[in-house]
């Protein structure tokens, strides 16, 4: 089919490479502007961007859908499709209107749970066991659109949101041909979304990652799974911060805070106890929990 991709971050960048692979004819790419990136602020292309350009596809970066030009430019391209993943905005009525086959959204959830931008984070943070990606129809809401397609997968035990999305964007990319294969030979079955059963995945904040050894170590666990990569978990020791990397459910009880082991390093919690493997103390670069711990000089006992 004559595609026109809209995308912005590297899971768009991988679907697009699987749309140009397959034998799509992408006519056009729709991606957000260029933006300063590190310490010396480098203004870089976003990476659906940079694969269009190998590609020699052109590119547009409107900085709005709503004022005429962006639908214009729709027009002269004529395509049959808009396949979107994680633009970045919402299409409005007169651009949803314009492709012949209409305009599907790749979204990493099984909708209608965990609407919105942060769905991956979401199902790790609530301790789910699996999650998935839906193919939609786009519409004028937030991913409320008849769903096409779906694919679950299994969340590992201590996946952390950076592994699951690395999976969730291969399993996306590969739902994504097939859903599309299936439109182009008219055997897309759209079916309506039960809203009653929806639920949101606002974006992930800065003060939602701290945490205290109060709470049941399940709970914290997920936390550190859930944060990870950003914006990473962590507590407060002696005025510092220390951010948890990596963590693992371990048997043992105590006063919530309380050292049970140093190898591994091992704390209680309100409910059950937790290993600290990987931590990363104020100022310091990662290191093993139990490394911590011994250049501390923690004994057993003594309370974070």
């Amino acid at each position: 089919m004559r595609i026109v991709f809209m995308g912005t971050p590297d899971i768009a960048a991988h679907c697009l490479e699987a749309v140009i692979d397959a034998g799509h004819e992408v006519c056009g790419v729709f991606t957000r502007a260029d933006k300063p990136v590190g310490r010396k602020q480098i203004l870089t292309a976003p990476p659906v961007k940079q694969v269009a350009l190998a590609h020699n596809i052109p590119v547009y970066q409107p900085a709005t859908l709503r004022d005429g030009k962006a639908a214009e430019i729709l027009r002269q391209l004529a395509p049959e499709l808009c396949v979107v993943v994680a633009y970045g905005r919402i299409l409005p009525p007169e651009v949803l209107a314009i492709p012949e086959k209409g305009c599907i959204n790749l979204h990493v959830s099984l909708l209608p749970q965990y609407r919105g931008s942060a769905p991956v984070q979401w199902s790790v943070l609530n301790g789910d066991k699996e999650t998935g990606v839906t193919i939609m129809q786009l519409d004028e809401g937030l991913d409320t659109g008849d769903i096409l397609k779906v694919a679950p997968i299994a969340i590992g035990e201590n996946e952390t949101s950076g592994e699951l999305f690395e999976r969730v964007t291969a399993l996306g990319a590969e739902t994504l041909l097939a859903c599309m294969e299936e439109i182009a030979q008219g055997k897309a079955q759209p079916v309506p979304q039960d809203h009653d059963k929806a639920t949101l995945a606002p974006p992930l904040k800065k003060e939602m990652a701290e945490f205290a050894f109060d709470r049941p170590a399940q709970d914290l666990h997920n936390l550190v799974r859930g944060m990870n990569p950003w914006p990473v978990a962590y507590f407060i020791h002696e005025g510092k911060k220390v951010k948890v990397l990596r963590s693992r459910l371990v048997s043992g009880s105590g006063r919530p805070g309380q050292i049970l082991a140093i190898k591994p390093l091992t704390v209680a919690c309100a409910e059950g106890a937790l290993a600290l493997d990987e931590v990363v103390p104020e100022g310091k670069r990662p290191m093993e929990g139990s490394a911590w711990a011994a250049g501390r000089r923690f004994a057993l006992g003594d309370s974070l």
